[in-house]
């Protein structure tokens, strides 16, 4: 059984929520068939949209110290339940010798498998994820395309993360966010990614007219299954 090294804190609260999926999907019957499993519940990881669209504070060096430390402890293979971090996967993976999951690529792959037929996808994220186009690049080898919301409905978005779920305000952040889902449902969205682990924590299955995919889930399952073998 292998060890799963968690590359948490972004945010805390998605971080505790990837472990208890984790936990949910393990097809235990006592404690001791559960997987071992490494957090660093890291929060000083600088904001990643602040960094790749204005300028802040570059988060790639706490980053990769915390996928080292993660590797020194015993982890097996590294998860990071944070979607706009994935714009730093390439020098995170080569930052350490031991398999580093990319949870978007996963998400692609479920989807394509799942839902063969869909060709729009709704996609719920930050403004740096959307706008560093992880998602569409991904979707993309599959012949999938993403809608994303306009302007003024990403800030909307944006509120619904931080102002919201990050903050604690869980009903204020889900009603914000299941209004610009309808919408993009409205512009022909065949499927809604939950593009950012905060909008996991109050988005669910059977919240909306269409398939929901969260990546938070596909990541926590895929886990599972690797550490198992």
């Amino acid at each position: 059984m292998k060890t799963i090294g968690i590359l948490g804190g972004l945010g805390p609260e998605a971080t505790a929520e990837l472990f208890l999926r984790i936990i949910k999907a393990t097809p235990a019957k006592r404690d001791q068939d559960h997987i071992p499993i490494i957090i660093f519940n890291n929060p000083k990881v600088p904001d990643r949209t602040a960094a790749i669209l204005y300028g802040g504070e570059n988060p790639l060096p706490e980053l990769i110290r915390t996928a080292r430390l993660l590797e020194k402890a015993g982890a097996d293979f590294i998860i990071m339940p944070c979607n706009t971090a994935h714009y730093y996967y390439e020098e995170l993976k080569s930052s350490v010798k031991i398999p580093f999951f990319n949870m978007i690529e996963l998400t692609a792959e479920y989807v394509s498998k799942f839902y063969p037929e869909i060709k729009l996808v709704g996609l719920l994220a930050t403004t740096g994820t959307v706008k560093t186009g992880l998602y569409q690049k991904a979707f993309g080898k599959y012949g999938v395309e993403i809608l994303v919301p306009d302007d003024e409905d990403q800030k909307l978005v944006m509120s619904g993360i931080y102002d919201g779920v990050k903050a604690g305000n869980l009903e204020f952040g889900r009603k914000l966010l299941i209004d610009v889902a309808s919408k993009l449902i409205s512009k022909g969205a065949e499927l809604i990614i939950l593009g950012c682990t905060e909008v996991s924590v109050v988005i669910g299955s059977g919240d909306l007219k269409v398939p929901v995919v969260d990546p938070l889930q596909v990541l926590a399952e895929e886990s599972v299954k690797y550490a198992l073998k």
